[in-house]
Formats: C-alpha cells, structure tokens, sequence
C-alpha cells in the first residue's frame, strides 16, 4: 500500500513539474523572450519526443532566434523518425525560406504534398499548414489531392476561402456553392461569406459572376436551389421584381405549398419603398392562398400600403374594405390581427377610439389563447392610452406583464407601464418599472428604457417641479395620438422657455423626428445640428449624428457628410446602440467589398 501511495505521490509531483515547464514555455515565447522559451521546450521535447506541439514550439523559437542550423538539425532527425507527422516536412522547407533558400524549401514542400499519397487524410494538416505560412498554392494542391484520392472528403470551405484570398472569385463561388448543393455546411455560414465579396450594385463584377454561376448551374441541374440563390442575390441588389420572378416559380415547384418565402419578400420589398412589387407580392399570395390566416395577412398587408399616402377620401375607401373583410371572416379567435388592424386604423387614421375600443373588448370575450389575449390587451391598452383612459391602460398592460413576465411581450407590456406612467406624469412609478428593464432580453426595449429612464432622471435633477419634464411628456403623447403639429408646436414652447435646461436636447430630438415624418428635412436637420453643435458630449449626440447621416444618405444624397457623420459613431460611440448599423453603412458607402 506504501509503495502504491509512493508512486502516486512521484505521479502527481512529475505532472506539476510537467505542467509548469509547458506554461514557461508558452508563457516566455508568448512574451518574446525566445532565449528563456527555447530552455523549456528543449526539455519537453526530451521528455515528450511525440508531442508535436513541443517540437514545433522548439523549432519556432530556434527561427526566432535566427538559429536555422539548429531547426534544420533538429527537422532532419525529425524526419527519420518513423511517427513523423508531414507537417514536418513544411516546418523544413519554411526553415529554408527564412533563409531565402527557394529551391530547398518547394522540394520539402512537394514531399509534404507526396506523403498525401500515402494516407488522404493528411491533406487537412498539411493544408492548414501551407495556410498558416500564407504558401496558398500548395495549400490548394494539399487538399484537391487529398479529395482526389478519398471522395468522402471534403475541403471546399478551406479552398473557398484560400481562392477568395487569391481573387480567384469564381472558382470561391463554385467551391461555396459545391458546399450547399451536397449538403456539407448550412446555407447561411456560406452566404454570409459570400456576401462579402458582392454589393448593391447588379453591375459589379463580383455580382456579375455570382449571377452567371448560378444560372449555369440552374440550366445543368433545375435544383430548387438555384432559384432560391438567384432570389437571394436579387434580393441583396434590389431588385425585388427579379426576386418574385424566382419566388413564383419556387412555390410553383414547391410541394409543401407555403407562401412564407413570398410573405418575406413582400415584407422586404415594402421596408426598401418599392410599393409595385410589394403590391404584386401580396396580390399573389392572395389570389394563391388556401389557408384564410395567409390569405388575411395578405389582404391586411395590401391595406397597410394603401394607408402610406391615403387622403381622406381614400381613407373612406380603406374603411369600406375593413367592414367587407369583418363580414367576410367575423369576429373570430383566428382572426385577432383583423380586429387589431381595424381597431387601430380607427383610432390611429380616423381619431375615433371608442368604437375601436368596443370591437378589442368584444373580442376578449372570445375563447383566446394565453397570447391571444396578451396580443388583444396590448392593442386595447395602446388605443386606451391613445383616449388618454390611462388609468384603464396601465390594468391591461399590468395583467400582461404578470402573466407573461419572462417572454418579451410581457417586457414590452412592462415598457408600455412606465410610458403610460410617463404620460400621466408618475415619473416615479415610470422609473421603477423602467430599472428592472435595463436588463432585458430585447436590446430594443433595453435601449428604450434606458433612454426614458434618462429622460426622467436628467430632468428631474434640476427641477423639482418637473415642469418641463411634464410639458414634453404631453408632447411626446401628442405625437403617440398622431397629432405631429400640435407636438411640433409644444415642443417649440420647451425650447423656447427652457433653453440650456437638460431637457432642451430631448425637445430638439424629438422636434427633429416629427419633422421627418411631416417630410420637412431642412429643418430637421437644423435640429440634429444644433444637438451635435450644443450637445456634442452627451448622451443624445449618437442620436443626432445617425439621423444627419441617414438624412445626408437617404434624402440629401450626399455620401460624403454621410461618411462622416456614420465614422463619427464608429470612432467616438462605440457602445451606440447605432455602432452596428453606422459600421455597416459606412462601409457601404466607402465601397468595401471584404473584410
């Protein structure tokens, strides 16, 4: 028993000692201290002769020291050895490149790519090695050989990348694309390396290829697949037309019969303003729909395009439609989204909340689902809210909010407790629900809350009055009930009567977003302006400086204030909620094609 405990006792001490000398090790190479590395891989060679990572941490500090007679000795009795591993011949023929030695190094090179022969699935090794000293064209012989010689294998993703580095975009293309038809990687992984190298632009070269591609491959093999790539591409530059030209003829080959791919690109058509082929969409899913949920959605959708530039005689004709879809389908459970839209096109278009208000309370008598009736309250509670019935508001958005606690419909209801709160100025109740929202799940209604939370606290400092705090919650509730002017207007009397008070960047925000939605981008602008000019270091500027660069981009066409304003986020705001976005726009305007 002695001697067992003996042994065990010598065990774990040589592991400890064994363990520190790798960390040394690492730890000295990793600081560039090559002299004091080399010492401790020394030793872990001697003690591990197979561990392949101790002898290239050898070989690598050698090379680092310029000691390339060592490497080469070392290397050398390396390769006698019969467990050996290929690489060895490329860490070889490397030590001979450091010594501008071309000749020695490709034939150590070309021994490495031989010894594929022997067993193909070296080649991923070999070809992640040739990777890591950047010698891409060995890589790409390393791998096809290894595929060559074993079917079964494949290394396309790696060759993909390897002709992607090289500018070989079409042999890329046909690598990523090999990788989707067979299977081997999931769609998504591979688009989105592909949408690197392709922009807006249908002309660009890279798109130009892409497009080719596809349509080659679609006429050798009429693969579902190539239609929905070629969707996809149509998508990414725009032209949604061409895109429902593919999506028609993928749900007519489809034998699952779903419309989803349609819906999408309605919905994607519509969010980019190309209402004609938004309209075609959802006419089509219409004329084409067997079940009545799709087909609803789609007529509701085709309302919601009318509404965009609806008059008021227009808006009559909206009303007309409503009434023909609830005589048409009736107040039933499965129909919820048509009360919600007729509810809130009433109240929202039409400024008539009480018989919208009866048809959401009518509907709650039905047998609803546990998010059914969460959906049909949040809507009643929005338009109750709308009719200033806050008190009524806060109980529906409360009974969400318990119910659903831990689904983000349930922090939304939370956020609409503090807004409702914050328009019938409980500003402390507003804060209260608005801390525990600072952590939730959504970063939208995160965001939100923090700003509100803000909002209330900034201007609470100052003012114990809240008197201007008070005056922009009205604004702010005149803007929810879609009377911008009125909005427009109040918030001119804040900045008119609380200049250089804290609310004062608040009023010209919000003034600046209502003067969007009125179309009047002069003076919207003058207010983003005057954010960043007076306001520049707190916390709206971020604000201000991504809506002047959204103007400059989308309204005054002028890409180069755009630039700015977006590399102003990047460099100066990076924990803005807009960072992701101004980065991704930026670069789009600059014109990159990669990472």
């Amino acid at each position: 028993m002695r001697s067992l405990l003996f042994l065990f006792s010598c065990f774990v001490l040589q592991t400890s000692c064994f363990s520190q000398e790798d960390f040394l090790a690492k730890q000295y190479f990793n600081d560039g201290e090559f002299e004091k590395a080399v010492v401790f891989y020394e030793k872990l060679v001697e003690k591990n002769p197979r561990r392949t990572d101790y002898s290239e941490g050898l070989v690598a500090c050698y090379q680092q020291l310029e000691r390339y007679k060592d490497a080469e000795e070392f290397l050398l009795k390396k390769l006698k050895q019969s467990y050996t591993f290929p690489t060895f011949f490329i860490e070889l023929g490397y030590n001979y490149t450091l010594q501008q030695q071309p000749e020695k190094a490709q034939e150590y090179y070309q021994k490495a790519i031989q010894k594929i022969d022997e067993n193909p699935n070296y080649g991923y090794g070999v070809g992640y090695r040739f990777q890591k000293y950047a010698l891409l064209d060995e890589a790409i012989a390393a791998y096809n050989k290894a595929m060559a010689l074993k079917p079964e294998l494949n290394y396309d993703f790696q060759l993909a990348r390897i002709y992607g580095e090289q500018g070989n975009i079409e042999k890329m293309y046909e690598s990523y694309l090999r990788l989707i038809s067979e299977g081997k990687t999931s769609r998504s992984n591979v688009l989105r390396n592909i949408d690197d190298f392709i922009t807006e632009e249908p002309n660009n070269a890279n798109n130009i290829k892409l497009r080719k591609i596809l349509l080659q491959n679609a006429q050798k093999n009429p693969d579902i697949l190539w239609n929905e790539l070629l969707s996809w591409l149509f998508v990414q530059q725009k032209q949604f037309k061409s895109a429902f030209a593919q999506e028609k003829a993928i749900y007519k080959r489809d034998e699952s019969g779903s419309l989803d791919r349609l819906k999408n690109l309605g919905e994607i058509a519509l969010e980019n303003q190309d209402l004609e082929t938004a309209i075609d969409t959802f006419q089509y899913i219409v004329a084409n729909a067997s079940d009545p949920a799709t087909k609803l959605n789609g007529q509701l959708s085709l309302i919601d395009i009318d509404l965009i530039e609806a008059n008021d005689k227009k808006l009559a004709a909206i009303e007309k439609q409503f009434i023909k879809l609830l005589d048409e389908y009736g107040y039933q459970n499965r129909t919820l989204q048509l009360q919600i839209a007729y509810a809130n096109f009433l109240t929202f278009r039409k400024d008539n909340p009480k018989p919208a208000i009866e048809i959401l309370k009518k509907s709650l008598n039905e047998p609803l689902g546990r998010f059914g009736e969460a959906y049909m309250k949040m809507a009643l509670g929005d338009i109750l809210v709308f009719d200033e019935r806050f008190n009524e508001a806060l109980i529906y958005f409360s009974q969400i909010q318990k119910k659903l606690k831990n689904d983000v419909l349930g922090q939304d209801a939370r956020f609409k407790v503090a807004q409702t709160s914050f328009y019938k100025g409980d500003f402390d109740w507003a804060l209260t629900q608005l801390k525990v929202l600072r952590g939730s799940t959504s970063q939208l209604i995160a965001n939100d809350a923090m700003q509100l939370s803000l909002l209330i606290s900034d201007n609470s400092l100052e003012d114990s009055t809240r008197t201007a705090l008070k005056k922009y919650a009205r604004a702010d509730l005149l803007a929810y009930q879609k009377k911008n002017q009125e909005a427009i207007i109040s918030l001119e009397g804040i900045l008119l009567n609380h200049k250089g008070e804290k609310i004062e960047d608040e009023a010209l925000l919000k003034q600046g977003k209502l003067y969007e939605e009125s179309k009047d981008y002069d003076k919207a602008r003058f207010n983003y302006q005057k954010i960043v000019e007076f306001y520049g270091t707190d916390i709206l500027a971020d604000d201000a400086y991504f809506a002047l660069a959204q103007l400059y981009q989308n309204v005054f066409n002028e890409p180069d204030k755009a630039k700015a304003h977006y590399e102003k986020i990047i460099y100066d705001y990076q924990d803005s909620y807009f960072y992701p976005q101004a980065r991704k726009n930026f670069r789009k305007l600059r014109g990159d094609l990669v990472n």
